[in-house]
């Protein structure tokens, strides 16, 4: 112990009054391991960078929770302890003592929060989310999204699709940009798995689009098991020469102008995302895929199959064909049950 922390020691004792040395020690002791009062439901408390001990226990020392804020720092110099608290949000739960207190803010174990980026979301629906998350730091109203691509130090790459739907923690005074960091680096991660895992002669050439090709399988069809098989069907499709055309991309192209209703002139009017009157893939992502799409578009599963549509059953599954017959007979058994939903029988 050194000399300083010795002195501390002495004044905490001193402080304890008439009580001799080993009484005194018994006493804080007992002290250090009562339960604060707490009650029964767990309080949180926020630490900012540079707030003292002192600080903190004299907040706590208000809220009613801690007695003797000065011997809780008197034992912190004595241990070392009050040079090893960490800054964050702590929630404090019943049961907790003063020596449980300092072990909390030494560890760092601050309250998590979450947000989720949903599999099919745009870089729109994203930013939206990130900003209405009460958690995070919004440091990124009002810039376009160039901007924060550059301060993703990719300046000049398109943002759709490049970062990976999941849920992601973190820690009060995270920032928005932070959170992006965090999808962009799981999203090369696993799209470099996927690509390195991919099967032997696709008609794609780089993992890119694999990605774009990825998105389009995510927003085609909800049902896990069907991603590969779509998969298959486009990429048959790319492999002869095929348009692909799907309504995603004629949507996605569309932007704030498609109203929920995609109308023949909409898949007539060309564009780059317009998979109806342009072969190949789109020219970027039209949505985040998740890691079942990124997979279904590396290892499709091909059966020759040219076409699907919907079946309209309530599960969401598709039907599938090789030829245009078959599709065209798959199509007007879709619009039976089309219209039997709709006309109530």
């Amino acid at each position: 112990m050194t000399l300083r922390r010795a002195g501390w020691l002495l004044l905490l004792l001193a402080a304890l009054g008439a009580l001799g040395a080993i009484a005194a020690y018994g006493v804080l002791q007992r002290w250090l391991d009562t339960p604060l009062a707490i009650g029964e439901v767990a309080i949180e408390i926020d630490i900012p960078r540079g707030q003292s001990l002192a600080a903190t226990a004299r907040e706590l020392e208000s809220r009613g929770v801690l007695e003797h804020p000065r011997w809780l720092q008197a034992f912190a110099r004595t241990t070392g302890a009050d040079a090893r608290i960490k800054a964050g949000e702590y929630a404090i739960v019943p049961g907790t003592t003063p020596r449980g207190l300092l072990a909390l803010f030494e560890s760092g174990a601050v309250v998590q929060h979450s947000v989720t980026i949903v599999e099919g979301w745009t870089f729109r629906d994203l930013r939206d989310a990130l900003e209405k998350e009460p958690h995070l730091d919004n440091t990124l109203a009002g810039r376009d999204d160039a901007a924060v691509m550059t301060a993703l130090g990719e300046d000049g790459m398109h943002p759709e699709g490049l970062f990976f739907p999941d849920t992601y923690l973190f820690g009060k005074g995270t920032t928005d940009l932070e959170i992006l960091r965090q999808a962009r680096e799981r999203m090369r991660r696993e799209l470099d798995a996927a690509w390195n895992a991919r099967a032997d002669d696709l008609p794609i050439q780089t993992s890119y689009q694999a990605l774009v090709l990825a998105s389009i399988v995510e927003k085609e069809t909800a049902l896990a098991a069907e991603r590969p098989r779509i998969a298959g069907v486009f990429t048959e499709r790319l492999r002869i020469g095929m348009r692909l055309q799907t309504d995603p991309t004629v949507i996605y192209g569309l932007g704030t102008g498609y109203d929920g209703n995609l109308r023949r002139a909409d898949l007539e009017r060309d564009g780059p995302y317009n998979t109806y009157t342009r072969a190949g893939l789109p020219p970027t992502p039209i949505a985040l895929p998740g890691a079942a799409a990124l997979q279904a578009a590396v290892r499709p599963d091909e059966r020759g199959e040219l076409y699907f549509v919907a079946t309209g059953l309530p599960d969401g599954s598709h039907e599938f064909s090789r030829t245009l017959a078959a599709h065209e007979a798959a199509v007007k058994r879709y619009l039976v049950r089309y219209r039997q939903r709709n006309s109530g029988r």
